[in-house]
């Protein structure tokens, strides 16, 4: 294993007040390689610098306990909307292996190369499905099935409210992984959120250790059922957010 991977890791997870085992450490070492050789035939992120990796998407994925505390201990079903190249939902994987995980994502292509990932760290009670949250989310299987709805796609919060609120179950939480500056968006959401079902109860502010940026989790409760006239129809809610 790369000794400043390594480092980097144990800097990153000290701040989080996360220990991994020498197995946790080579899973997430084996996910950064996958990630590295398929990025080569095909565009899952831009970011490819050993510590960049670890900062941005590694370590930024598991500041989910800053607003979980007790991640740990909890068995809960989680899905991570929009997952693209895995994130938030193979490090919460891996960080904490009780966790049971669906990684949905809109391009078949990624979820090949999640599955790979899956296959090649050897992960159980996880799995990666390909689909649009718009019409998943009218599944009765997955409507309001999960404890947790993850999310670090880039859409507005009422877009990702419209993809991730449908799927959280009354008394579970949605939260979205956000830049710094949130205030605008969160009062152009306010009301989505509401029509909803959900609940701004939080968001969490912090520095992203040795990133140099400065991050938020936006904390949303699913207070009462969705509408079943949401979500509308794929695209719509990117393109017609609710106001």
């Amino acid at each position: 294993m790369d000794y400043n991977f390594l480092n980097r890791m144990e800097f990153g997870l000290a701040e989080l007040g996360i220990d991994l085992s020498e197995k946790q450490m080579c899973q997430f070492y084996q996910y950064y390689e996958d990630l590295i050789q398929w990025n080569t035939v095909m565009n899952l992120t831009a970011i490819t610098q050993i510590n960049d990796v670890v900062d941005k998407h590694f370590i930024d994925s598991l500041s989910l306990v800053k607003a979980l505390d007790d991640l740990s201990n909890r068995e809960i079903h989680i899905i991570d909307v929009g997952t693209g190249a895995g994130f938030p939902g193979i490090p919460l994987k891996i960080a904490f292996p009780q966790l049971t995980i669906i990684l949905l994502d809109s391009l078949n292509k990624r979820v090949s190369f999640l599955n790979e990932v899956i296959e090649n760290i050897g992960m159980a009670g996880i799995e990666a499905i390909h689909g649009r949250a718009e019409d998943l989310a009218r599944m009765a299987a997955y409507r309001e099935n999960f404890d947790l709805c993850v999310s670090r796609a880039v859409s507005n919060i009422a877009t990702l409210s419209e993809y991730c609120l449908p799927f959280t179950k009354v008394g579970g939480k949605f939260i979205a992984y956000k830049s710094e500056k949130i205030e605008e968006e969160l009062a152009m959401g306010k009301n989505a959120i509401s029509v909803l079902g959900g609940k701004l109860e939080k968001v969490i502010h912090f520095p992203l250790a040795g990133a140099g940026a400065n991050r938020a989790l936006v904390v949303i409760g699913k207070k009462r059922s969705t509408s079943k006239k949401y979500p509308r129809k794929a695209g719509t809610p990117l393109k017609e957010p609710i106001k």
